[in-house]
């Protein structure tokens, strides 16, 4: 069994220690639901604007965080995400956008990328698939929110075009890691979801879900993503892919499915300080 990527450092958050070394200064990881001063259903770390916590309460655990992972809190990105495909690229003077009101995030974004160093990418999840991507030749960076909507509309396949097209790299130089997220084990769907990725031309992989009972499937949406990106030209020994189950691993992290809602979130993060 292959060893899991992203590696807990600390109690707030996992490494992906295994890329910091392709690009000097680069921090990559994942937070838990652990070491921060929210309460409730959103006990302790919750990361998350826009789930009715107390602002104050989330900026504070913002920078627990950032002072964790030896970053400047100022330097940090934030969107409002909306489960779509849009992507942009982003400098410096995006530096504190959405840091303290969800609003004033990246607009109706889901994906973000930069190659300048100094600027923290950061999205929310609890349970959708989080997306790393990096270009160590082109020291490019970025981040991806990919929930079944983005995923069976291939957001993992638009960041990778984007940098063939605008930024010059060739896919097979890409890596891409797929963190941690819903598993398979407790990812129930109903048909629409199914009819959807069968649009996607992924035939010729194995099938990411099984049929559980009439008109219900258990879908591995970290799988579907993989192959989505293999289509794209990225080579499978360059897809990283996490083992562990949000919803499943309830000390560790939130889930939106297995908390009914009410619940917190946590933050992907990738930066080159």
């Amino acid at each position: 069994m292959t060893a899991e990527p992203f590696q807990q450092t600390d109690t707030s958050f996992l490494s992906l220690s295994q890329w910091e070394e392709l690009i000097d200064g680069l921090t990559v990881g994942f937070s838990t639901k652990m070491g921060g001063i929210s309460r409730g259903p959103f006990s302790t770390l919750n990361l998350g604007l826009h789930v009715n916590d107390h602002r104050e309460t989330v900026v504070k655990n913002r920078e627990i965080l950032a002072a964790k992972t030896s970053t400047l809190i100022n330097n940090w990105v934030f969107a409002e995400q909306t489960h779509s495909t849009h992507i942009k690229k982003v400098s410096k003077h995006d530096c504190g956008r959405g840091l303290t009101t969800y609003e004033d995030g990246l607009s109706n974004c889901d994906g973000f990328y930069t190659n300048e160093a100094g600027v923290m990418l950061s999205l929310c999840f609890a349970d959708c698939v989080p997306l790393y991507f990096i270009a160590p030749e082109k020291s490019l960076i970025g981040i991806a929110h990919a929930g079944w909507k983005g995923t069976v509309n291939d957001i993992g396949g638009k960041m990778i075009s984007r940098w063939v097209h605008d930024e010059g790299v060739n896919p097979k130089d890409i890596r891409v890691a797929i963190g941690p997220s819903i598993g398979a084990c407790c990812y129930n769907v109903d048909f629409r979801v199914i009819s959807a990725i069968n649009k996607n031309n992924v035939e010729k992989y194995p099938l990411p879900y099984t049929l559980v009972s009439e008109g219900q499937y258990k879908l591995d949406l970290k799988q579907l993503n993989k192959y989505l990106l293999l289509e794209s030209g990225v080579k499978e020994e360059n897809i990283t892919v996490s083992q562990q189950c949000t919803s499943c691993e309830e000390d560790v992290f939130f889930s939106h499915r297995r908390d009914e809602g009410k619940t917190g979130r946590m933050l992907s993060f990738i930066g080159i300080n």
